[in-house]
């Protein structure tokens, strides 16, 4: 189901908490609402649909990729950028980035998964785990 975007900072500055199984149904809700905004974003995490879970979304090639307690366990090549973000109205802000990311998360089975991101698709994923974190660019 498409759901509205999120714009209070203060629930968005929030930690999410850890998702469980029973959480699965969030994953739809945000590809949902992922593709209806597909023009200005390329990823959302659950508490910019007011759900504080640690669940994210992100376009992967010409498909979408969730995953569920994503946590960065590497990272290398810092480099500075501009994001804007769909929850957050205004301009494009700096923010620092890495150019290559070590990711552990669960997928949609709730199996362990670890795999290394590169560009632009690390990117968005380190945007949505700041989301995660409660942290805003």
């Amino acid at each position: 189901m498409i759901k509205d975007i999120i714009h209070d900072e203060k629930f968005l500055a929030q930690k999410a908490e850890s998702a469980t199984k029973e959480d699965l149904y969030i994953a739809d809700d945000l590809r949902d609402t992922l593709e209806a905004n597909k023009e200005k974003c390329v990823g959302m995490a659950a508490n910019m649909i007011g759900v504080n879970k640690r669940i994210i979304i992100f376009e992967e090639g010409n498909q979408y990729s969730v995953m569920f307690n994503p946590e960065i366990i590497k990272k290398r090549d810092v480099f500075e950028t501009e994001e804007s973000c769909l929850s957050l109205l205004g301009y494009p802000k700096k923010t620092k980035r890495y150019k290559a990311i070590k990711v552990r998360w669960q997928n949609e089975k709730f199996e362990w998964r670890i795999k290394t991101f590169n560009g632009f698709v690390a990117q968005i994923i380190q945007h949505e785990i700041d989301h995660c974190d409660g942290i805003l660019i």
